[in-house]
């Protein structure tokens, strides 16, 4: 069904071309012609889904197979979605504007665990029901994938399966088996084609996995079908050989990242210990500094854009990082491209780096020391010094830098009031080294403090998070630490990290509270001015569900986690093994840069 928008509809929402589509170099294929209709979803609004470089790849994969077409789907603002449910307006496609419940498949990019309520709130708006056991033959499959596929038990509920990994090479082996499936007589219904997806590597069918409690305590998992035990990520081992963005589609409006991006490599070594990316994106694999060069010169003709970012987890660890910003530059040298770094490194080399590359228009520069003391640094294994920081601005100074962003955690494990003192105490060393260099007062110095929430597949998924009134007496004391009007001070709501941490090591009992939150309103939970925490506090309780127990509460290494049946490959013992090197004090190097460190991820 093509769902046809009143024109007075569009007329009455803010930044209607969210929802118009056409835009240039987005596909438009007959449906008649294909055998597979797969839409990709962000349940995030149209200017950060847009800018999402996973799902973009993909839609450029699956666009190039002839048998299938792949269209776009975000979550509509609150105007929007008000206008659709009073005029009955189903959820739809950009490209064709067809309903979202007449895809095959339905997928959405998991960034983080706070965009939860807009997956149902989407299902909702799209007819599709909610609950994957309700769903009828003639629904579409509803996929998972991104970042928070690492536990998925508290959404395990909504969805019919999840793809574990990069999803390149999966999805086309999921398509085929779709395609094989539907051509012969779909036997089995839906459930038989779900069997068949146990055959690929990197597939999760929650369906088929069955959690056991003992009282309030999760105790494992009966495993049903034939089923994997342990499901493996899915890695692309050749990042050369691997389709990136071919056309990337422009916008008619602006994103949040309204440039092109060359994703330079994958995965990271340094080993922090309360990064779950760098953990779960390992091993590091490069693309070739010639794969790069074409690929830049290709999104640049295909696009118009004058801004290019090479990202990844830490680009400054590309090893050929030098070589390549040096003939980017040549390259574009008449065209007055703007290159960025998106993280560097805390060192004099991303100094001299990012002013060859800002040489067209120089932006503030970001670097994340994460704790304010050596001490904490050591234990979280940041591998950076003050002594690193100060020299790194010092020579941003000397280039012409006068605005610096300083990234840091809060309620960290072994955190104590002098670690939070040592955040003021650095930044005012940045803001006091500037007027002492440029002998002027116009530098200007943000922190930016986040809250610390512990993550599956970490050496911290085992430490409790800090409460909410622990983490506001943090907050309160750090700002009256901060005196200088040169520093600005930024720092997260403690309300909603302390619910990003029940439900990042939640289980599937978290499911009935996702879901009565989002009956009672919750939505658009990751946009401060409409998160609502007590939608959340009451569906909580009116379930049975202590939040505390998920967010607090300290795991013994011995104890069944509910996340250890999804696994990106990193061995356990080694997480053990950095957990008590943390409680020690004690840091392991970039096994890029040395050693092996026993990681299991190869």
């Amino acid at each position: 069904m093509i769902i046809n928008v009143p024109y007075d509809t569009l007329q009455k929402v803010t930044k209607p071309t969210r929802y118009t589509g056409g835009e240039f170099n987005c596909v438009i294929k007959n449906w008649a012609n294909v055998d597979c209709k797969m839409a990709l979803a962000l349940p995030d609004v149209y200017e950060v889904g847009m800018s999402n470089l996973g799902l973009a790849i993909l839609y450029g994969i699956m666009n190039r197979r002839g048998d299938t077409l792949c269209e776009r789907v975000y979550a509509p603002w609150i105007d929007m979605e008000a206008e659709m449910r009073a005029k009955n307006i189903p959820l739809f496609s950009l490209e064709t504007k067809h309903a979202i419940k007449d895809f095959d498949f339905l997928g959405f990019s998991l960034q983080y665990e706070m965009i939860f309520s807009n997956v149902l709130n989407m299902l909702d708006l799209a007819s599709i029901n909610i609950f994957a056991q309700d769903r009828s033959d003639d629904e579409p499959f509803v996929i998972g994938g991104g970042p928070c596929v690492y536990n998925v038990e508290p959404v395990a509920d909504f969805f019919d399966f999840f793809v574990v990994g990069e999803g390149e090479e999966i999805l086309n082996e999921v398509v085929e088996e779709f395609i094989a499936w539907k051509n012969g007589g779909k036997i089995g219904g839906r459930r038989g084609f779900l069997k068949r997806l146990l055959n690929i590597r990197g597939i999760y069918v929650p369906s088929f996995y069955q959690p056991i409690y003992d009282g309030e305590n999760f105790i494992g998992l009966n495993v049903l079908e034939n089923a994997p035990r342990i499901i493996y990520k899915r890695v692309v081992k050749d990042m050369n050989a691997v389709a990136t963005v071919d056309k990337p589609i422009v916008p008619f409006t602006d994103i949040v990242h309204n440039r092109a991006m060359l994703e330079i490599f994958r995965g990271c070594s340094r080993g922090c210990r309360f990064c779950q990316a760098g953990m779960s994106y390992r091993p590091a694999r490069e693309r070739t500094v010639e794969n790069l060069r074409s690929t830049a010169r290709r999104l640049i003709d295909v696009s118009g854009y004058d801004e290019m970012s090479l990202t990844s987890l830490s680009s400054a660890d590309y090893s050929c990082l030098n070589r390549l910003v040096d003939e980017l530059m040549t390259d574009f040298k008449t065209e007055k491209i703007n290159f960025s770094l998106p993280s560097l490194r805390i060192d004099s080399f991303s100094i001299e780096l990012a002013d060859k590359l800002q040489a067209v228009r120089k932006s503030g520069l970001t670097f994340a020391p994460e704790a304010g003391t050596q001490r904490l640094r050591d234990v979280i294994n940041k591998n950076v010094t003050e002594e690193n920081l100060l020299e790194a601005c010092a020579a941003a100074f000397q280039k012409g830098w006068k605005t610096i962003k300083l990234y840091f955690m809060m309620g960290l494990p072994t955190e104590t009031d002098e670690d939070i003192a040592g955040i003021a105490d650095l930044a005012q060393k940045v803001a006091n080294l500037y007027r002492k260099i440029k002998n002027r007062r116009d530098v200007k110095v943000t922190v930016s403090v986040a809250c610390f929430v512990p993550k599956p597949f970490t050496p911290f998924q085992w430490f409790g998070q800090i409460s909410l009134e622990e983490f506001e007496r943090r907050q309160k004391y750090l700002r009256s630490l901060i005196t200088d009007k040169a520093v600005t001070y930024n720092y997260h709501n403690a309300k909603l990290s302390v619910l990003e941490g029940a439900i990042a090591r939640g289980d599937r009992r978290l499911a009935k509270v996702i879901y009565t939150a989002w009956k009672n309103g919750a939505k658009f939970d990751g946009w401060s001015d409409l998160f609502k925490f007590e939608i959340w506090a009451a569906a909580f309780e009116s379930c049975g569900v202590d939040m505390k127990y998920f967010s607090e509460r300290k795991r013994n290494i011995y104890e069944p986690l509910p996340w250890e049946h999804t696994s990106p490959g990193v061995n356990k013992n080694f997480l053990i093994s950095e957990l008590e090197k943390s409680r020690a004090g004690l840091t392991t190097a970039d096994c890029r840069r040395t050693n092996c460190t026993g990681c299991g991820v190869h």
